[in-house]
């Protein structure tokens, strides 16, 4: 019985340590919604010294933003994203920050050949007017609206998310969301890979309107009046010496006439 009790609790016990070690070797449960992941350089884990309000601190400091920073500030735009920041705080904006390699993926010569209003249009393709956070891409509906405006022939963005990945489509180059720069409850930066190129760059352009008919020299017209009204005074004047010619020839015969009858008396 001794025997039967013991080959008993050591079975127990072995069953006991097989289901500890099982139960501590099963994997985690993975997360119910993956999201973005943060880049390594990101001030968005310590933003102690960061302010939502002061883009270029955080592009700064995330490094590899050097060309975007330097946009952003010979349009002035920077200014105009800032205080938007200020005065609409319910509801947050969203950039994409292509890095500096990805500006040099650009045609050469390409940044340099947009006018002033094209660098702007370019770099507002690049901010949402609302705050997407990590998770939420898959609420976005395309196109998806951009400061240029969400005009689908000219300015369009579209944005897929499944699993891990956030893609982005323009038209004429397709990007992706590689991680997180910066994000807090009002502001969200996210890097991409690409520069986002608008479809409006690209467009042909429409011809040009045909030049109206060419209108006559005023001053033709004025000789053309001129000359018709010295043809006028001209024949006035012919018809004048002709009937003053008929008029003398006129007298003289009833002269002649009045003569001859006195003779003839």
């Amino acid at each position: 019985m001794k025997d039967v009790l013991f080959s008993l609790l050591l079975f127990m016990s072995f069953c006991s340590v097989y289901l500890t070690t099982t139960l501590a070797q099963a994997p985690d449960t993975a997360p119910s919604k993956p999201i973005v992941q943060t880049l390594p350089q990101s001030p968005s884990s310590d933003t102690s010294d960061s302010s939502p309000d002061d883009i270029i601190r955080i592009l700064r400091k995330a490094k590899s933003f050097n060309v975007l920073i330097r946009l952003l500030k010979t349009t002035q735009l920077i200014n105009q994203i800032n205080a938007q920041l200020i005065t609409i705080r319910s509801g947050g904006l969203t950039i994409f920050a292509p890095d500096d390699g990805s500006f040099s993926q650009l045609k050469a010569g390409f940044l340099n050949s947009l006018a002033d209003n094209q660098k702007i249009e370019l770099l507002q393709f690049h901010v949402l007017p609302t705050y997407v956070s990590s998770s939420n891409f898959d609420s976005l509906s395309n196109p998806v609206r951009t400061l240029a405006g969400d005009n689908p022939g000219r300015l369009q963005l579209n944005v897929t998310a499944y699993g891990n990945n956030v893609n982005i489509s323009t038209g004429v180059v397709n990007a992706t969301v590689t991680g997180v720069v910066y994000s807090d409850k009002v502001l969200a930066i996210y890097h991409v890979d690409k520069v986002l190129l608008p479809l409006d760059f690209f467009k042909p352009k429409p011809p040009a309107p045909a030049p109206s008919p060419a209108m006559a020299p005023k001053a033709d017209n004025d000789n053309s009046s001129a000359d018709a009204r010295l043809g006028t005074s001209k024949d006035s004047a012919g018809a004048c010496s002709l009937v003053s010619a008929q008029g003398t020839s006129l007298v003289s015969l009833g002269v002649a006439l009045v003569a001859l009858l006195i003779i003839s008396s």
